[in-house]
Formats: structure tokens, C-alpha cells, sequence
């Protein structure tokens, strides 16, 4: 289960940038997960539990947005909605679409005490 070693990452993260400025204590963390991203949002919340405990993160909420796939169609010039990666143009049916939105794992913002 790799969502085990993405989150052991997000809480180093999130506890170092706290200790950096001088937190104690982080009430809330808020992360981006692209929809395309390959990570499961139910095995983070689950490893989120693992990982926290003992940290400054120690009670703090998880709140994980979800991040629809979108790219560029080089054939139409659109900025399209994909649902799968290497999906083809839902507007063309080409497959020249590059990714731009979607598969991104990202610490948005925390809230501290």
C-alpha cells in the first residue's frame, strides 16, 4: 500500500513547516487529490489515523478535495475533462491530450493552534 508512505511524507511535511514556524500544534490539514492520481482517499484517511499519532498532527482533521482530470487536446485547441490517463479527446476522439490537472497529491493549506 504505498498511501502508507505518501502520508508518513505528508505528516514530515506538515510537522516540519509547523516546527519551522514556531507551532506547536496543527488542528486541521487539507490536501488536493487528483481523481487520476492512483491513490486511494479511503487508505489515506485510514493511514492518516497510523501516522499522526505521537506528532504535533496528533488529532488534527484530514480533509481531502478531489481533483478532476483534465488536459490540453493539441487537435482542438480545448482544455478538455479526462477520465482516465491516456484517455483520448472526449471532444475529437484523438489521443494527443496532455495532462494538466488531476493527478497531483498536494498539502493545500493547514490550520494551527
Amino acid at each position: 500500500m504505498h498511501e502508507m508512505s505518501l502520508m508518513e511524507s505528508v505528516i514530515e511535511i506538515v510537522c516540519e513547516t509547523a516546527r519551522q514556524n514556531g507551532v506547536t500544534r496543527v488542528k486541521s490539514v487539507r490536501l488536493e487529490v487528483g481523481v487520476l492520481s492512483h491513490v486511494d482517499p479511503e487508505a489515506l484517511l485510514f493511514c492518516y489515523e497510523a501516522v499522526r499519532r505521537g506528532t504535533i498532527a496528533d488529532g488534527a482533521a484530514l480533509e481531502i478535495n478531489h481533483v478532476e482530470g483534465e488536459g490540453w487536446c493539441v487537435d482542438c485547441c480545448k482544455t478538455v475533462k479526462l477520465e482516465e490517463r491516456f484517455g483520448g479527446c472526449p471532444e475529437c476522439g484523438r489521443h494527443r491530450v496532455q495532462m494538466t490537472a488531476g493527478d497531483e497529491l498536494k498539502i493545500r493549506d493547514m490550520e494551527v493552534v
